[in-house]
């Protein structure tokens, strides 16, 4: 009798999708090893880093991201479909994990894209990991899509945020899925910044948002937001603000942009899932985390851990009957 496959799906959610490394850590301390893994957005960045067998090295240089870290990262730019062109990313990301061929991959990997125009949704199986995860993460309006046989193909999370699909079609018995949208919509935008910290725990206490070196890193930002904003043409001061953790009186471009796309993942989320349910669904609480608080990557990947725990009791059920499979 052949042992079940293990699938991990790890779902789209911008810099909340740290919280991923958790979750794989702690399945890991748990001894549940996936045998395919698939990711949508930046659950395909994660997947393909742990797919590489890259993961600590990718985790290590995630959790030494700041604000002006991030921000060097960003190569803005008005033309291309996007704010960002993701060529200084990607190459951050090929620094870490490399760019093999999906195709010699240790773990089997795949990952969701959208073809702009048809809005068909597309499923990346081979060529260079980053090109497809670089597809699969181009979130519409911020990331430029990227041109591949002749498509362009953007954010997979706007048809398939939880590509659970993807993941049995490939072969899983067993589906683990990881779920970044189940904690978004239904509160004030502007209580993300106050959310008690999710890591498990509830402190009752507001979040504390600012580090010891916040006054540098905030005229940093100004410096740098008003030059782009010359290269550019755009109005970055809510974006500016928003780096520096203050509240304005009204939403701002990236406010509108990223509410609209968190409902928009929320409701296709639910969609899908009720007609392509996992074995395991793990929801981190993550609403506290901003989708540009890439800097944020230890909040997230605690959350990640605790969400999991959280699950155990399916999670270990799931592994006793493993166990009882016998060896072929």
């Amino acid at each position: 009798m052949a042992k079940p496959k293990i699938g991990l799906t790890l779902g789209s959610g911008a810099a909340r999708g740290w919280s991923h490394i958790g979750v794989i850590r702690e399945l890991e301390t748990m001894g549940i090893k996936p045998d395919i893994v698939t990711g949508s957005s930046v659950g395909a960045v994660v997947g393909a880093a742990y797919a590489a067998g890259k993961l600590d090295a990718f985790a290590d240089w995630v959790l030494k991201l700041d604000r002006i870290g991030v921000i060097r990262l960003l190569d803005a730019k008005l033309t291309g479909g996007g704010f960002v062109q993701g060529k200084a990313l990607l190459a951050a990301f090929e620094k870490q994990i490399g760019n093999p061929l999906i195709e010699e991959l240790a773990i089997p990997f795949g990952c969701v894209a959208t073809e702009l125009g048809s809005g068909r949704e597309i499923w990346l199986r081979e060529g260079r990991v980053l090109d497809a995860a670089r597809a699969s993460m181009a979130l519409p309006g911020i990331f430029a899509p990227l041109k591949q046989d002749g498509q362009y193909l953007f954010d997979g999370g706007l048809v398939n945020p939880v590509p659970v699909s993807l993941t049995r079609a490939m072969g899983a018995d067993i589906v683990i899925a990881v779920n970044l949208n189940g904690d978004l919509v239904g509160y004030d935008f502007f209580e993300r910044g106050d959310m008690p910290e999710q890591a498990g725990e509830t402190t009752g206490k507001a979040l504390t948002l600012k580090k010891e070196n916040d006054s540098k890193d905030a005229s940093k930002v100004v410096s740098w937001a008003g030059e782009l904003k010359d290269r550019v043409g755009g109005k970055l001061g809510e974006y500016a603000a928003s780096l520096r953790k203050e509240k304005t009186s009204e939403p701002g471009l990236f406010d509108v942009v990223i509410g609209a796309v968190d409902i928009m993942q929320d409701r296709i989320t639910r969609a899908r899932m009720a007609g392509e349910p996992p074995d395991v669904h793990i929801t981190p609480r993550l609403r506290h985390v901003g989708v540009m608080d890439f800097d944020r990557a230890a909040d997230a990947m605690r959350e990640g851990q605790a969400a999991t725990r959280r699950e155990s009791g399916d999670l270990e059920a799931l592994k006793r009957a493993l166990d009882r499979v016998p060896k072929a």
